[in-house]
């Protein structure tokens, strides 16, 4: 039994509550367990310097740590941002490219703030799947605008957290379970199936194939069920 009563395969309760915040064009709370993350989009009507002219949109995305979110104060990153703010704020854009039809976009940025209000582990993965559903929020408001045509969305993408504990393969580690994981995967799927990332590393002793399989199994497992509870909120 796990620190938390679940079971090895099982996702810690999901709630994704839309437009939580008024003013952005796509709004999301998003609670995986005890972490909690705002997931806001603005739209732009313009592109980086380096992609005007190639007939394509942008999807980036910030992340942040408030500095209450975690157990002791977490210092605001006033003086640029540390290597870790950096990784996780491009694997969280990268994520949600895979979302959109740049093409389909024409020249606007879609910029997803996600600011982690209450860290308990997996915020990158709730970032994502919080931020897919703010994005499509988003983007829905200018298909039905007629600024931008249906398939302007490719696919939903949801990413998950699983890693081996103790000797057991489990799914959507918190904190607790994170910091003494032997092995710690963050993957990014999409609704059809594909991958869109996986980040992969042992903390301790190098694991085998055969480790990469079974998690590489619960994650998909897992991103199904994101999938069904980001349906459920869009379809409010």
């Amino acid at each position: 039994m796990r620190v938390d009563g679940r079971r090895n395969d099982e996702l810690r309760p999901v709630i994704i509550t839309p437009d939580y915040v008024q003013y952005p064009e796509g709004s999301v709370l998003i609670e995986m367990g005890a972490t909690r993350v705002i997931c806001n989009v603005t739209v732009e009507e313009t592109v980086p310097a380096w992609l005007r002219g190639h007939g394509q949109g942008w999807v980036t995305a910030e992340y942040a740590l408030l500095p209450r979110s975690t157990q002791v104060r977490t210092p605001r990153e006033t003086r640029g941002f540390r290597g870790r703010t950096q990784e996780i704020r491009r694997f969280i854009g990268r994520s949600l490219r895979a979302a959109v039809n740049r093409e389909k976009l024409g020249q606007r940025t879609l910029t997803v703030d996600c600011d982690v209000i209450q860290a308990d582990g997996g915020t990158r993965a709730a970032s994502v799947t919080g931020g897919y559903v703010a994005l499509v929020i988003a983007l829905d408001k200018l298909i039905r605008g007629g600024l931008l045509p249906p398939d302007v969305l490719r696919t939903a993408v949801a990413a998950v957290s699983v890693g081996v504990v103790d000797g057991q393969a489990v799914l959507d580690l918190c904190y607790e379970e994170d910091s003494v994981a032997e092995v710690d995967f963050n993957v990014v799927m999409t609704a059809g199936g594909e991958y869109v990332e996986v980040q992969g590393t042992a903390e301790g002793q190098p694991f085998a194939r055969e480790v990469i399989h079974e998690l590489l199994d619960l994650a998909e497992r897992g991103t199904r069920e994101l999938f069904e509870l980001q349906s459920k909120a869009l379809s409010r």
